[in-house]
């Protein structure tokens, strides 16, 4: 494989940048967007830069942002809009390249290789997008631009707002081995942490490490920060049509009060493997495992899987597994109240990869089937399991 040049290009505080365009009393001011604080879904999903130099963060709850910054102006999602935006962003992106892989809502790499001809270097890309989305969304972009995927996605951070940086082979090791370890795409907190046990603080002290060293510490994590650490990323950047299935499917709820009975909790994870069970018949998938993840209060939050006998995408075995994992690692009352539950389907297969299983049940898969199909015609939720006909007011 030869020299590539790609992109990473990530719009500036996205949802508060597009609240800005039909809001101009938040001009000048510290503003954030926040899902319904009275629903309890009070979380900061976006900021400027002017709440982010008062201390806000995106995922705390609102009323510590509000603490931090009392002038804070708060503003409601609008997700439809932030869709619109992106797929104009994305059709902007397109005219440099057909090698476009939106990877979020607000973020895009970008393969330039084949386009240097006619439109000059990666830096001269990078600056003509940026005056693109300005010019015609109202909006600023940061663009990383570097010969593998990781160390473009590290460019786009490194400079903001509105910005272009350059990360080559001559470069890198001065502009990115300085930086705490922890700046480094696919190094997490508890890794950070792991890697600070043994004296790792900085990415160039990261690069000092053998192979052997991190697979022994890290297993095959290790090896990926040795080939990330250097520059060996050669994931592609891929098209719509080329890219990945996903490996799960989830779907989560903070619930208007704490969870405190068994009958609240089973309503809302039956919510829950409802939405997940018919994404996968939608898609013809099967999960051959699920997985739970529990917030209480205090934000402390645990995660547990179980892999199950078959694959599966009927929403009652989705249901009982996920139960069967909230009653062995949580217990359930007013001593362990739970704020938020999300249920997912892991390692997907497509209907029909699986053996057959003399136990398969596809009755219950063809009357789930024949649900959704009348969920789509008359409105969703217009026929659902009587465990929810009753109203425990967990949404």
């Amino acid at each position: 494989m030869g020299e590539r040049t790609i992109l990473h290009v990530d719009m500036n505080a996205f949802y508060a940048s597009v609240e800005t365009l039909s809001h101009p009393e938040a001009a000048g001011r510290p503003m954030a967007v926040c899902g319904d604080a009275e629903k309890r879904r009070g979380v900061i999903l976006a900021k400027n830069e002017l709440a982010k130099a008062a201390g806000v963060k995106t995922g705390e709850a609102v009323w510590q942002a509000q603490k931090k910054c009392p002038r804070l102006l708060l503003l409601p999602p609008h997700h439809d809009v932030y869709r619109a935006f992106s797929r104009k962003a994305n059709a902007i992106y397109s005219r440099f390249t057909d090698r476009v892989e939106p990877v979020s809502i607000d973020e895009s790499f970008l393969d330039v290789t084949g386009s240097m001809a006619l439109y000059g270097s990666g830096r001269e890309m990078a600056d003509a997008i940026r005056a693109a989305v300005k010019g015609e969304l109202g909006l600023t972009v940061s663009v990383g631009v570097s010969f593998c995927k990781l160390f473009a996605k590290m460019g786009s951070d490194y400079k903001k707002p509105d910005a272009t940086t350059v990360i080559t082979r001559e470069n890198f090791r001065a502009l990115l081995y300085p930086l705490p370890v922890g700046d480094l795409i696919s190094v997490g907190r508890v890794t950070a942490r792991r890697l600070q046990e043994i004296g790792v603080r900085t990415i160039g002290d990261l690069a000092r490490l053998e192979e052997p060293v991190l697979r022994a510490k890290f297993g095959k994590h290790g090896a990926m920060l040795f080939r990330a650490v250097r520059g060996l990323d050669d994931g592609p950047v891929r098209r719509p049509d080329e890219q990945e299935k996903a490996k799960s499917v989830g779907n989560g709820m903070t619930f208007a009060h704490n969870l405190t009975t068994l009958e609240e909790v089973r309503a809302g994870v039956m919510r829950l493997c409802e939405s997940v069970g018919a994404r996968l018949r939608r898609t013809g998938e099967k999960c051959r495992g699920v997985q739970v993840t529990i917030k209480d209060p205090q934000f402390r939050v645990i995660d547990r899987q179980q892999q199950l006998e078959r694959p599966t995408n009927v929403t009652q075995e989705i249901y009982r597994a996920a139960l069967q994992i909230i009653e062995r690692n949580w217990a359930v009352g007013t001593e362990k109240p739970i704020r938020l539950i999300t249920v997912t389907a892991i390692n997907l297969a497509e209907a029909g990869e699986e053996q057959l299983c003399l136990f398969a049940d596809p009755k219950r898969e063809k009357l789930e089937q024949v649900r959704d199909r009348l969920n789509e015609k008359f409105g969703k939720g217009a026929v659902k399991p009587a465990s929810l006909l009753q109203n425990y007011e967990i949404e």
